[in-house]
């Protein structure tokens, strides 16, 4: 009886050790994060268009202080924090004129990317102002691209992020679903263009997941934290289209930005 209690008592030592120690190694990555210089690159997803409160000195960039970046900065005070996405970037655009903040001392490196080299805004277009057809006719063509050419495309950027910034932890973040489907009294696209729209953000989140996961970078999955705020759900955090501000059209809100973005970064982070 002693021997079983020792061993239970011992058993349950080493444990709490294993605990404590768990912890600690979590706790030190978390301040890893924290302490280091981190650097916001990445689209409008990433800039906050759509957010409001856009900091005059980003011009058409519409780097917003209630996007993601900004917030978990704010949060967090990481020793530098330079914001560099822009609204409409491509992956070109990133390895052109983003990367210059990256550097060895960067601890994280957040980013979102790819929709407009798959031709975001040529996609809404058609799927709002032409028919059913067209918008799955358009969605199709944009699916062979991310097949075909996306992925070399996210290679190029993934590789020179690593190259620039050989010990950060990257945070590639993906898409959120527009629509809640099978809404009643949800005015606008029809329920065919909804559900391909929806489609068409699991594609292309599915391929950068697996490039992102390939190069040993983390993917952060916002359709989870979106669930029960796309546009139709009555409690959107997604801009439906805005005749009065056509570019804020589809794009997070800052509760999006807050709710659905900030809480995916910080988990991982």
């Amino acid at each position: 009886m002693r021997r079983s209690r020792l061993s239970v008592y011992v058993a349950s030592l080493l444990l709490a050790v294993g605990t404590a120690f768990t912890g600690a190694a979590a706790a030190q990555a978390a301040d890893t994060a924290a302490t280091g210089g981190y650097v916001a690159l990445g689209d409008s997803y990433s800039s906050g268009l759509g957010a409001g409160s856009y900091d005059s000195g980003s011009g058409d960039c519409k780097r917003s202080t209630k996007a993601y970046p900004y917030l978990w900065a704010a949060a967090n005070s990481p020793s530098s924090f330079d914001f560099t996405a822009c609204s409409g970037a491509r992956t070109s655009d990133v390895t052109a004129g983003q990367l210059g903040p990256l550097n060895s001392a960067t601890a994280l490196v957040s980013i979102t990317i790819g929709g407009n080299d798959a031709g975001f805004a040529d996609i809404m277009t058609t799927c709002v102002l032409q028919s059913d057809s067209a918008c799955v006719s358009r969605i199709n063509t944009a699916k062979a691209f991310v097949d075909s050419t996306l992925p070399g495309r996210l290679d190029s950027v993934y590789t020179a992020i690593r190259t620039k910034a050989p010990s950060a932890h990257v945070v590639v973040l993906g898409y959120p679903r527009f629509y809640k489907l099978g809404a009643s009294g949800c005015l606008g696209l029809s329920e065919t263009k909804r559900r391909a729209l929806n489609e068409a953000a699991d594609y292309i989140d599915a391929a950068t997941e697996k490039r992102a996961l390939d190069h040993g970078f983390t993917f952060g999955d916002v359709r989870p934290t979106f669930t029960g705020h796309e546009i139709c759900s009555g409690s959107s955090w997604m801009h439906s289209v805005n005749w009065l501000n056509v570019p804020e059209s589809y794009h997070p809100t800052a509760a999006g930005q807050s709710g659905g973005y900030l809480p995916v970064l910080s988990s991982v982070a």
